[in-house]
C-alpha cells in the first residue's frame, strides 16, 4: 500500500478554467514548499507542459484508453514517486470519456480507479444560484465519484459568492476573480505549448501567486490527505520491458529526439522506456540544429506544431538532407504526427525534409478520433494482427494518406507508412500501454 495525497480537478465541462486552477494550484502549493507532481487526464500533452513549469518535474497523463486501466494507478505512482501531493488535472467534463463507452477514461474513470477526492472548478461568471443545481448534479451523478469541494472562477461580486455558497452545499475552497490576464493564448488544436511562449514562466508565476491569494491551500492538503492508500506497486520500464531491458551499461546507441517549439508533444515513459532498453536519449531542434547529434543510431520525431514553425525548418536545409539521406539510408525511425508531417515532400508547398512521396496541407476540418489502431504487416514497431490503441488531433491532411505499406489500419481504411526500418503516422501512442513498441525500436536501433 501506498499513501499518496492526491486530488482531481474536473469541471462541468471544458472551457470553465480547469487548466489554469490546476496549473496555479500546482505552482502554488510548490511555492509554499511541497514537491508537487503534475498529472493531466487524456491524451493532451499540452497542459502537461504547463504542469511541468508548475511543478518543476516532467507532466504525466493518464489515460485508460491509452495504456490500460489497470495501468492507471501504477503509472500515478511512478509519476508521482517522491512527491508530496499528486494533482490531477481532468479532461472536458467530469463524465465525458470516450464517445459510445458511457465514460471510459473520463475524469470521473480515472477518479474512480485511483480513489482521488475530486474538486470542483466551475466558471460562475454568467450564473449565481445556478450554481448549486450543476454542483448538485455533478456530486450526485455517481456515488463512487467523491466530489469534495469547489473552487469558484470567474467570479465577479461578493453578493454574488455569498449566493453561490448558500446554494452549492459543498466546501467553497476558493473564489478566483475574474481576470481576463489569466486566459491562455488558444490556437487551432488548443492552448499553445508552454515551450512556444517566452513568457510561460511568468504566467505560471502569476497564476500561483493568484491561487495562493484566492484559493484555501490548507483545506485542499486536508482533502488530499484523506485519500485512500493505494495498492500495488509503481510503474517500472525495466519491469514492463523484460527480457528486452538491458541492464548493463555498456555501449549505448543514441537515439535523436525532436525537440525544440514545433516538436514538444511525447510522453515521459516512452523516453524511460527506451533508455531502460539501452538507449541514450539526446534531443535536438529541428528548427536551428544544423545536425543531427553524434552517434544518431535511432530518430524519434515526436507530435507537435511544425506548420507554426515551416520557415525555419524550411531555412535549415542542410538538416533536413541530413535526416532524408539517414531515413532513406535505413536509420530506425518513427515519426507521430507533427513527424510524418516533417517526413513529407512538402508542407503548405513548402519543402520538407522529403522522405515520404507524400503532400500535407492544412485543412479546415479537425481530425479528432480515439481509436484502434490494428497492424497486419511486420515492420518497425509492429507484428500483424496487433492492435494498438491511440488517438488522433489534427488540422492537417496527408496526400496520398498511406504508402505501399500502411502503418496501420483503422476502421478499416490503411493509413501512414512503415517498413522494417520506418512508422510514420498521424496515430500518437502511448508506449507504457504497449512496451513492446519500445522493445522493437531500441532493438533496431542497438542493431543499427
Amino acid at each position: 500500500m501506498t499513501s499518496l495525497p492526491r486530488v482531481l480537478l474536473a469541471a462541468p465541462g471544458t472551457g470553465q478554467g480547469k487548466t489554469t486552477v490546476a496549473t496555479g494550484l500546482m505552482a502554488a502549493l510548490r511555492a509554499a514548499g511541497h514537491r508537487v507532481s503534475g498529472h493531466k487526464v487524456g491524451p493532451d500533452y499540452i497542459d502537461p507542459g504547463y504542469h511541468a513549469l508548475a511543478c518543476g518535474r516532467p507532466g504525466r497523463n493518464l489515460d485508460p484508453h491509452l495504456v490500460g486501466e489497470d495501468l492507471v494507478v501504477p503509472l500515478l505512482q511512478h509519476g508521482a514517486r517522491g512527491a508530496d501531493i499528486a494533482v490531477i488535472e481532468g479532461v472536458m467534463g467530469l463524465f465525458d470519456g470516450r464517445l459510445g463507452t458511457q465514460g471510459f477514461a473520463s475524469s470521473a474513470h480515472v477518479a474512480t480507479v485511483t480513489r482521488t477526492p475530486v474538486i470542483l472548478v466551475v466558471d460562475v461568471g454568467r450564473a449565481s444560484r445556478s450554481i448549486g443545481a450543476i454542483v448538485h448534479g455533478m456530486a450526485t451523478w455517481d456515488p463512487g465519484v467523491g466530489v469534495a469541494g469547489v473552487i469558484l472562477n470567474r467570479v465577479g461580486s461578493a453578493r454574488q459568492v455569498a449566493e453561490i455558497r448558500d446554494a452549492v452545499g459543498l466546501p467553497v475552497l476558493g473564489e478566483i476573480p475574474r481576470d481576463p490576464d489569466l486566459a491562455t493564448p488558444s490556437r487551432h488544436l488548443g492552448l499553445v505549448t508552454a515551450a512556444e511562449r517566452g513568457e510561460s514562466a511568468a504566467v505560471v508565476a502569476r497564476l500561483a501567486d493568484v491561487v495562493a491569494e484566492h484559493v484555501d491551500l490548507d483545506a485542499v492538503l486536508d482533502i488530499a490527505r484523506g485519500a485512500a492508500d493505494l495498492d500495488g506497486e509503481p510503474w517500472n520500464p525495466a519491469t514492463a520491458l523484460g527480457d528486452a531491458a538491458v541492464a548493463e551499461p555498456g555501449r549505448r546507441p543514441v537515439v535523436a529526439v525532436a525537440a525544440g517549439r514545433a516538436f514538444t508533444f511525447r510522453y515521459a515513459e516512452t523516453l524511460e522506456l527506451l533508455e531502460a532498453a539501452g538507449c541514450d536519449i539526446v534531443t535536438f531542434d529541428p528548427a536551428h540544429d544544423q545536425r543531427l547529434p553524434d552517434g544518431t543510431a535511432g530518430l524519434y520525431l515526436g507530435g507537435g506544431f511544425p506548420e507554426e514553425h515551416a520557415a525555419e525548418l524550411v531555412d535549415n536545409a542542410a538538416l533536413r538532407q541530413q535526416i532524408r539521406d539517414a531515413v532513406v539510408d535505413g536509420l530506425p525511425t518513427v515519426a507521430e504526427c507533427a513527424g510524418l508531417l516533417y517526413l513529407c515532400a512538402t508542407l503548405d508547398d513548402r519543402p520538407m525534409a522529403g522522405v515520404l512521396d507524400a503532400h500535407a496541407r492544412m485543412t479546415s476540418r479537425l481530425t479528432l478520433r480515439y481509436p484502434e489502431a490494428v497492424a497486419t504487416e511486420r515492420t518497425l514497431l509492429t507484428r500483424p494482427g496487433e492492435r494498438i490503441s491511440g488517438h488522433e488531433f489534427h488540422r492537417t491532411q496527408v496526400t496520398p494518406g498511406t504508402g505501399s505499406t500502411p502503418a496501420w489500419f483503422i476502421d478499416r481504411e490503411p493509413v501512414g507508412f512503415a517498413s522494417p526500418t520506418l512508422h510514420a503516422s498521424y496515430l500518437h501512442t502511448h508506449w507504457a500501454g504497449h512496451p513492446q513498441l519500445a522493445a522493437r525500436f531500441a532493438a533496431a536501433v542497438r542493431a543499427r
